[in-house]
């Protein structure tokens, strides 16, 4: 089954899709104990060889060889230290999966082939060969069975590996990477306990846990401390050299981040707000840009936005005329 025969089962399943490849289900509620998300728009890359952990040690922020252990975040930088992708990364059977927006993934993977040379490291885009699922309980963790205890944790099921996620907004979190071929039959079975939800409210979900991503729009725009990468984990300053290593370290070492992203909301706006979008201050002047965008049940928008602390701190910080809200994030800035 290919990705478009899955697509044509989930719109049998009263599902559209807007042109990101997001899915929205136009069925009323019914009753069920939590939230089923198709995540489809999201691609994986698979690096599997005996090279591989050392390959990937020399190219991303985190300590990629603990990825063994548990699911982490690690950011991909340009040599000037700025992200092309912020990437969720985790290992099955002994290979390293890396989770990102599927646009960009093409274009990833031309890249890393570019600095294999001579190691034995294959890096293939494998995201048609799964489904990946999102899930979602305000309830005790019995109904998300097989839920581990911690973020980042992953388990075994009837039907794939099962990640923990953060929690956000009240709710316990998990993603279900699924074999296409198996794909139909893990959501006929969810979809019994488990609506199924519009893709928005799952980019709504990771905006209150304060997960930021990069986008085309975003590529080569942020360090990675800009986008809060520090405070999820995702950067290790003891690992040795990768690349972008020196900016990333300097940044830290030299003193407090003066950039960070921060979580928002808009009311309703007459036009919707696009991830890369400046943010201006109250001077009118630029302080910063939309991170992550989705449109919250209260009709406006839940927002992840880059923005100079200076200015955040002086005064408003707008979205052309209409003044962001901020809200705590759920962890601690530096």
């Amino acid at each position: 089954m290919s990705s478009a025969t899955w697509q044509q089962f989930l719109i049998s399943q009263s599902a559209q899709f807007n042109d990101s490849g997001e899915a929205a289900f136009i069925t009323p509620d019914a009753p069920a104990s939590g939230q089923l998300f198709d995540l489809s728009s999201n691609g994986l890359i698979a690096v599997s060889g005996d090279d591989a952990l050392t390959f990937l040690q020399g190219q991303f922020t985190n300590d990629i060889k603990l990825v063994q252990e548990a699911a982490q975040f690690t950011g991909y930088c340009t040599a000037k230290g700025r992200l092309l992708a912020l990437f969720y990364a985790f290992s099955i059977n002994e290979i390293i999966y890396l989770q990102c927006p599927r646009t960009l993934i093409p274009e990833l993977v031309k890249r890393l082939r570019m600095f294999v040379m001579r190691s034995k490291v294959v890096v293939e885009d494998v995201s048609e060969q799964f489904v990946i699922l999102g899930l979602a309980s305000a309830d005790s963790a019995a109904n998300i069975q097989h839920l581990p205890l911690h973020a980042h944790q992953s388990s075994q099921t009837p039907f794939g590996t099962l990640i923990r996620l953060p929690d956000s907004h009240g709710k316990q979190r998990a993603q279900l990477i699924i074999a296409i071929a198996q794909a139909e039959q893990a959501w006929t079975t969810l979809a019994a306990t488990f609506n199924p939800t519009d893709s928005q409210q799952w980019d709504a979900l990771e905006i209150q846990a304060g997960i930021p991503q990069v986008y085309k729009a975003t590529q080569e725009q942020f360090v990675p401390q800009m986008v809060n990468l520090d405070a999820l984990n995702g950067i290790n300053f003891k690992k040795g050299c990768y690349t972008g290593q020196e900016i990333v370290a300097r940044t830290h070492y030299l003193g407090k981040v003066k950039r960070r992203t921060l979580l928002a909301t808009l009311p309703d706006t007459e036009t919707a707000p696009q991830v890369g979008d400046p943010v201006l201050d109250a001077k009118q002047q630029e302080a910063g840009q939309l991170v992550r965008v989705a449109p919250n049940k209260q009709g406006g928008w839940s927002l992840l936005a880059e923005c100079r602390l200076e200015a955040q701190s002086a005064g408003s910080i707008y979205w052309q005329e209409y003044e962001l809200v901020f809200s705590e994030l759920p962890y601690t800035l530096a």
